[in-house]
């Protein structure tokens, strides 16, 4: 049994009301500050009483897909359940990305759709479309509701199961005649829902075996995912870091978890990571990954990562557990359960007079640092760089700053050349890579964050998939801000035509220097529209976008078009293959 969110008017109402009026009782009583969606035929009925609430805001979006990713964004900075919604067939299909993004990067989501009047369902009716069995693979869970006694159960379900455990997307779909037909409103007061008990404390036994293996490695790493994040245990890795002394890698899902400012921090690992992360884990003889799942952009050729470590791995999510890369010692809990946990129980061990010896380890990580720091080289031919927009902007906007990015080479320069100091201030589309994820995504963070600059860092391709939320910005003023970084064309595809492919770029040029006009784009849906084409007009490019903050801004920085994301794993090579330029891999450094 569980404890259903609580809040807002009575948990029972005997005066009769529609599905429809019950509906948004329900998500007033879950605790929904905002929803972002699109009215259409199937769920219409639930229009009308969203109108009279004075407790949910509706933010009308112009495509469900935008809706999806301002849902997840809002989600991903305030930590609440975010909400999409949106009609049947095509509305509801057009949530399928966001859905699935939110699944692969555990965002608490809940989808609520309509769908055709119960008799229709199964009949091909207009805009029908199956969107329980569509989404089956990429939600926790998912509720058809052709009962209108049903809805206030099946609304607490999800926002339960969304929020709990490892976090992600539910779907809610409403037949159109129970959002019309009388109920009666009923809040559960608690939740039976069997086969569904998230565990959250560790066992002590696997606790108190890795914090053993701490101290009996002598090159350990803390291997940290956006698992740590989503527990909100950001305080407690540092703590459990500290008392260690151990070296710190935090994942692309994990910037932020761990300040990039501090001295144990040794960078991001993976295909584009720093030298340094990706040579601790190849070289460490034990890992301990928390809230992280072992993804092969980490990994690189699974059966040559970190091929001398013991790995201690702790999720909430079990089936997370030795999927990839076996545990040696497997911890099933919530992070910061698990941390304080690990925290502990290794000051016991020092209680008991037994400490690590990491003096070595540090010395040769060091040694990686000074050798192998992350950098760019500024282009010849005077154009601007890419590298330098972001790192300015970093530094300008400063560590509050919250940054979404889209999907591509900047978004991975975005990863690499911005300082995050703070957790839930980066946002991007991780696990599925979804292009057109930062303009939206942006507008919610904004949404949950009123008080938070917010920026978004677009590629030209990416840009031109979603900026139509721009005007949903601009009528709502949700004032965002958003660096373009054009460079003409679709720049990771093209890195890897010209490394793979023999420099054949087929279907790569966007001309986006050309068309369309970026400024007079942003001009048009109400925002204002800079650009900036050298090095010596970036600063007070970015200087002017921050000091307007009467509509959105949008600024299109045109910049040089063979820049490339350096350091560089091949997909489906080892580790041990990194490249920091083109023909130049570093040679790790051995321990004397």
């Amino acid at each position: 049994m569980t404890d259903p969110q609580h809040s807002g008017p009575a948990a029972s109402d005997a005066t009769p009301m529609t599905g429809a009026e019950s509906l948004v009782r329900s998500l007033e009583h879950a605790g929904v500050e905002v929803v972002f969606g699109i009215p259409g035929g199937a769920i219409l009925p639930a229009y009308d009483p969203l109108m009279d609430s004075s407790a949910v805001r509706h933010v009308l979006v112009r495509h469900e897909q935008g809706a999806g990713h301002a849902a997840e964004g809002y989600a991903h900075v305030t930590g609440k359940v975010g909400v999409a919604m949106a009609t049947s067939g095509p509305g509801a299909t057009n949530l399928v990305t966001p859905i699935a993004n939110a699944y692969m990067d555990s965002i608490p989501l809940v989808a609520i759709t309509g769908q055709v009047p119960s008799t229709a369902i199964g009949t091909d009716a207009f805009q029908e479309a199956d969107i329980r069995g569509i989404t089956m693979p990429i939600t926790k869970h998912s509720f058809l509701v052709t009962d209108p006694d049903e809805i206030p159960h099946a609304v607490a379900a999800a926002f339960h199961i969304a929020s709990t455990g490892r976090p992600g997307p539910v779907l809610v779909d409403v037949a159109k005649d129970t959002l019309q037909h009388d109920t009666t409103f009923r809040w559960p007061r608690t939740l039976n829902l069997p086969g569904y008990r998230p565990v959250t404390r560790p066992h002590a036994k696997q606790v108190r075996e890795a914090a053993r293996l701490i101290l009996e490695s002598r090159r350990p790493v803390l291997y940290i995912g956006g698992g740590v994040i989503r527990a909100g245990a950001t305080a407690g890795l540092r703590k459990l870091a500290e008392v260690t002394g151990l070296p710190v890698v935090t994942t692309l899902m994990a910037r932020g978890a761990f300040p990039d400012s501090h001295p144990q921090h040794l960078g991001m690992p993976g295909m584009h990571g720093s030298v340094t992360a990706v040579g601790a884990l190849q070289k460490a003889d034990l890992l301990v990954a928390i809230g992280t799942r072992f993804d092969d952009r980490v990994t690189g050729q699974l059966n040559t990562f970190a091929p001398g470590a013991k790995v201690v791995h702790a999720d909430i999510d079990p089936a997370e557990i030795s999927k990839n890369r076996i545990a040696d010692v497997p911890i099933v809990g919530d992070a910061a359960e698990v941390i304080a946990d690990l925290i502990a129980a290794v000051e016991g061990e020092y209680a008991a007079g037994r400490t690590g010896d990491y003096e070595a380890w540090w010395k040769l990580l060091n040694k990686m640092k000074q050798t192998y720091p992350l950098g760019y080289e500024m282009p010849d031919d005077g154009s601007v760089s890419p590298q330098y927009v972001i790192e300015r902007l970093g530094r300008i906007a400063g560590p509050e700053t919250i940054f979404a990015a889209g999907v591509g080479q900047h978004q991975m320069w975005a990863a690499q050349f911005i300082s995050y100091e703070n957790p839930r201030t980066w946002l991007n589309s991780g696990g599925a890579g979804t292009m057109g994820y930062a303009v939206p995504a942006a507008m919610g963070a904004k949404v949950g964050r009123p008080d938070a600059t917010v920026w978004a860092v677009d590629g030209d391709g990416c840009f031109q998939m979603t900026n139509q939320e721009l005007v949903t910005c601009a009528v709502n003023d949700i004032q965002i801000k958003v660096a373009v970084i054009n460079n003409g064309s679709l720049g990771m595809v093209r890195q890897w035509q010209t490394l793979f492919y023999n420099q054949r770029y087929s279907n790569t040029d966007l001309e986006s220097h050309r068309l369309p006009d970026f400024v007079k784009l942003a001009d048009a849906y109400g925002c204002h529209g800079l650009r900036c084409e050298s090095p010596e007009q970036v600063d007070a490019t970015i200087e002017k976008a921050m000091a307007l903050d009467d509509a959105p801004v949008v600024i299109d920085f045109v910049v040089h078009k063979d820049a490339m994301v350096w350091p560089m794993v091949a997909a489906g090579t080892s580790n041990d293959d990194i490249k920091v330029a083109r023909d130049l891999a570093p040679s790790w450094e051995r321990e004397d």
